[in-house]
């Protein structure tokens, strides 16, 4: 267990965002007197301009906030994009039409004024006028930035207005040293300045956007535009070694997830065998793979479908379920959900922690889906939309072993939330925040965040250290282990495992406490060349 030390907060307090612009916005925020849900609603929008593969106006995505106070209960603001009144669960049985055809109704925006009418200090019009300018003036392309633009970069009939607005002046791929200027995307976002949600989703904006779909048979309506709203729910809530963990609630599948998975690793006693002893591996890999199978089980918007919380965060069902782990072999992710037939979430999301000088703590976890969304532009806004609607569950009972799930919880409907892995998480100890966290990644997004959770409450390492150790993955199908190089996996083949190498896991800008100083210090994430803002 980490000591009980006083924590201590920069004067100005901490932003970690994959954007070094975007951290700059919500530090200046801060500096002025806001809080961290005005630097976080600061950052969201300049994260729309900055980063714009996953920071959005046209996604959706999920807020975490710890007001400051020992006392002081989570309160999660869900902004995830709902299926248009149109769609239907068939809707992609015989593929997807076009690109507009897989958008969702966006929350972005609402989630953002709904945080700010929460808890914001600082008047709305000064925590959109940052991202205004950087959209009007310029953002300063740096490496990432410059890879993320010319990897995202399409061409065709149907992406002629993204080619325009994120295409290099003068042809070409972009270089660190350009700047990328936004006018379009500006004069969408002074109408969400001067008039707040209806800046986006009645008048100017919303025609446009309805005009769009119109032109690409999406389903979108000035109806379902309308009618979108936030909302405020009750956080998913569990300890561990004495931590108190809070994170998100259905549509996300992040919070139970998570939670499941640390219940079953609790008892298992991991810091005794080493972090990377083949055991620890093993039954960790093991974990996932039957918690990812209850994932597919049981969880969805629960809105639409009756989802046993209670039974999936009880202490007995997490033993029951880890009590046919075997420590010399691995269990064939068939035989962990039989009943689920089978027949044979996508990285481009982003995570920012924020914390302020009084102790105020908000992990946020934004999306478009696939990297730059649909890749559809809205003409004349600016701005991107989401391909969210494939995140449900396109073909009832046709679970893959690719990874496609069939499971009845997450078929489409009208008005319903796709369900997701954002998993904005914030852990409390003694009356204080010790860890922020979260993490971009589609399925691979909890895995991410249970490994960060793990290597700081479990083996005691920095945040630091905790955000660069190598990562793994599984999500009981398909059955393999993914795995970041520099993680031991000898003892997983030995055991049976499939091992699949990859290139890097997530994103996840970490707040944690350093044990040695007793501050909290910001852990940026190295896989996106990620650092806080000086």
């Amino acid at each position: 267990m980490l000591p009980l030390l006083l924590l201590l907060v920069p004067a100005d307090g901490l932003v970690v965002s994959v954007s070094p612009a975007a951290d700059a916005v919500g530090r200046a925020v801060l500096a002025d007197g806001g809080n961290a849900v005005d630097a976080a609603v600061a950052t969201g929008f300049a994260l729309a301009v900055s980063w714009p593969e996953a920071g959005n106006i046209g996604g959706g995505g999920f807020m975490l906030i710890r007001p400051a106070g020992a006392k002081s209960e989570p309160i999660f603001i869900d902004y995830r994009e709902k299926a248009p009144a149109a769609a239907t669960k068939t809707l992609f049985a015989r593929g997807i039409a076009s690109p507009h055809h897989t958008v969702g109704v966006p929350g972005s925006v609402a989630g953002l004024y709904l945080a700010h009418k929460r808890f914001g200090k600082l008047p709305w019009k000064r925590l959109v006028a940052p991202a205004v300018k950087l959209a009007d003036e310029g953002v300063d392309v740096d490496a990432p930035l410059a890879h993320s633009l010319n990897a995202g970069m399409v061409r065709g009939k149907a992406f002629a207005e993204f080619a325009r607005v994120f295409g290099r002046p003068g042809g070409g791929k972009w270089k660190p040293g350009d700047r990328l200027i936004q006018k379009d995307l500006a004069a969408t976002l002074r109408r969400i300045a001067a008039d707040g949600p209806d800046g986006f989703y009645t008048g100017e904006t919303a025609k446009l956007l309805v005009k769009e779909m119109e032109a690409g048979k999406g389903l979108i309506t000035m109806e379902d535009l309308a009618a979108y709203r936030a909302v405020e729910r009750k956080p998913i809530v569990g300890t561990y070694r004495g931590y108190t963990v809070y994170g998100p609630p259905p549509p996300s599948s992040g919070g139970i997830t998570l939670m499941l998975m640390l219940n079953m690793l609790e008892p298992m006693e991991l810091r005794k065998q080493g972090r990377h002893d083949a055991r620890t591996l093993h039954r960790i890999v093991e974990v996932m793979r039957r918690a990812y199978a209850d994932r597919a089980r049981h969880l969805g918007d629960g809105d639409f479908v009756k989802i046993p919380t209670e039974t999936l965060l009880s202490r007995e069902y997490a033993r029951k379920r880890a009590s046919d782990i075997d420590d010399d072999r691995t269990t064939p992710s068939a035989k962990v959900a039989p009943e689920i037939k089978l027949s044979d979430e996508k990285p481009s999301t982003t995570h920012y922690s924020v914390l302020d000088a009084n102790g105020m703590a908000v992990s946020t976890t934004t999306t478009l889906e696939d990297s730059f969304g649909c890749r559809v532009v809205v003409r004349g806004s600016g701005f991107l939309l989401n391909n969210e609607m494939t995140d449900f569950n396109a073909v009832e009972g046709v679970t893959t072993g690719t990874g496609r799930i069939g499971t009845p919880a997450n078929l489409i409907e009208p008005g319903k939330r796709p369900l997701s892995s954002m998993t904005p998480v914030i852990v409390v100890k003694d009356g204080k925040p010790v860890l922020i966290t979260g993490s971009p990644g589609g399925r691979t997004i909890i895995n991410t965040v249970l490994l960060v959770v793990l290597n700081v409450l479990e083996f005691e390492l920095s945040p630091t250290e905790a955000v660069k150790a190598p990562r793994f993955h599984q999500q009981w199908f398909p059955d393999r282990v993914q795995a970041e190089a520099g993680l031991p996996t000898e003892g997983l083949t030995k055991r049976g495992h499939e091992v699949k190498r990859i290139g890097a896991q997530g994103d996840a800008h970490t707040i944690g406490l350093d044990t040695k100083t007793g501050k909290m210090v910001a852990a940026p994430d190295h896989r996106r060349a990620g650092r806080p803002a000086e």
